[in-house]
């Protein structure tokens, strides 16, 4: 089968139409769902090691599971014909059927056999009285009838029958599918190549960790954050580094993630700013576009594309940043990557919490569940506390109207692991 390459994004993916400034929260994911598509190709690999791929055409069961039909019990096979209601008792013919060693003969009407869990059924036995419903003296088997027919055994085929479709494509491939795949005879599978996703931080004031005391320094957290975001996603981070506030080199860091990236995640100049390069390179190639989006924390959000590459610009501080990440990125980059479009689970709990919500912006808090399965919100809902982001375990969705939470209403709460 031939492996195809999908084309790279055109400098217009992203343009808004004229007149568009403030954008909801759910008409920026609308446009970006109608634009996105595939952008990586396909490979085939060993089914036992595509934990983590997204399945790039459809599985067929090489065979039936199970394969024949079997006992699902310890106990006894029978013909269901031989039996009635009250005392029954019947001779057991020689030998036993066990999973792995199927009995090799006809077990004759009237007479029973010893079967084992997982056991062929074998010729004459169309039923299994279960073990504990029987007693024996060796040579006979005495239980109380009627009984079912067919009980305690599984049909040939009764899970999945051979040539059927296993999954979707789309599909990402987890413990649960590779079991199936196994079961049914799938030695190899086709899936998408892994998205590679380029991180690179911006601006001046950007150090690494502990490397100055200078206190007019930020230590980059956004690129080491989005790194392991990406892994949490199963995809592949490509570390760009960082750039000081410096068109020249900030160009020639977008041309080399070019030839390594698929798509690239850069943090700050996402704005209108002097410094804001990130913005105005784009702008010089002709494919940005500003996308103000109603949601707090957040709103400037870049994207364009570069030499092909679609570029998301995250805002600089790194709440506004991962919010952005789960609520854009994330759904971006599984259409990207073959997933289709991905929407968060989110539930509806009660609110431990009260707030009163001004109208015009979605927006997300950081949350996590009580012991009492309310939902509490973090102390500050300032988007420079990023101690918040480690304290919660996911975000509470607010509508883009006003709002009047009290405690006890009903609110959209979306574990960070519905991103996954």
């Amino acid at each position: 089968m031939s492996k195809l390459t999908p084309p790279r994004l055109k400098n217009d993916c992203f343009a808004l139409p004229p007149g568009v400034d403030w954008t909801p929260v759910d008409d920026a994911l609308d446009r970006l769902r109608a634009r996105l598509s595939p952008i990586v190709g396909t490979e085939i690999v060993p089914a036992q090691d595509a934990l983590g791929r997204v399945l790039a055409a459809v599985p067929v069961a090489a065979r039936s599971n199970p394969p024949a039909a079997n006992s699902a019990v310890d106990g006894y096979g029978l013909q269901h014909a031989s039996t009635g209601t009250g005392d029954q008792i019947l001779p057991l013919s020689a030998g036993r059927a066990a999973a792995g060693d199927p009995f090799d003969g006809e077990v004759p009407a009237g007479h029973a056999i010893r079967i084992l869990t997982g056991a062929m059924l074998p010729r004459g036995v169309d039923t299994v009285v279960l073990e504990e419903d029987t007693t024996t003296d060796g040579d006979r088997i005495a239980f109380e009838g009627p009984i079912k027919p067919g009980a305690n055994t599984r049909k040939a085929g009764e899970d999945v029958g051979a040539g059927d479709t296993l999954f979707a494509a789309g599909t990402r491939v987890g413990p649960a599918e590779l079991a199936l795949l196994a079961a049914t005879g799938v030695g190899e599978i086709q899936v998408f190549k892994p998205l590679r996703v380029g991180v690179l931080s911006t601006g001046d004031e950007v150090v690494a960790a502990g490397s100055t005391t200078d206190p007019a320094r930020t230590f980059d957290a956004n690129r080491p954050m989005l790194l392991a975001l990406l892994e949490d996603w199963r995809m592949v981070p490509v570390d760009l580094g960082h750039v000081p506030d410096d068109r020249t080199q900030l160009k020639a860091r977008l041309d080399q993630a070019a030839v390594v990236c698929d798509a690239v995640l850069t943090s700050g100049g996402a704005s209108a700013g002097d410094e804001d390069h990130v913005s105005a390179l784009l702008g010089e190639s002709g494919s940005r576009a500003d996308w103000r989006i109603a949601l707090k924390p957040g709103r400037p959000l870049a994207l364009g594309v570069w030499d092909g590459v679609p570029i998301f610009g995250l805002p600089g501080n790194p709440v506004a940043a991962l919010v952005c990440a789960l609520i854009f990125a994330r759904p971006a980059f599984a259409a990207l990557g073959g997933e289709g479009w991905m929407s968060p689970q989110g539930f509806l709990v009660p609110a431990a919490f009260e707030k009163n919500k001004k109208p015009g912006r979605r927006e997300y808090l950081r949350a996590r569940m009580a012991s009492d399965g309310r939902v509490e919100v973090f102390k500050s809902e300032g988007s420079g506390r990023i101690s918040g982001l480690s304290w919660a375990d996911g975000l509470v969705e607010l509508p883009d109207g006003a709002a009047q939470i009290c405690p006890g209403d009903m609110v959209r709460y979306i574990p960070y692991s519905s991103f996954r």
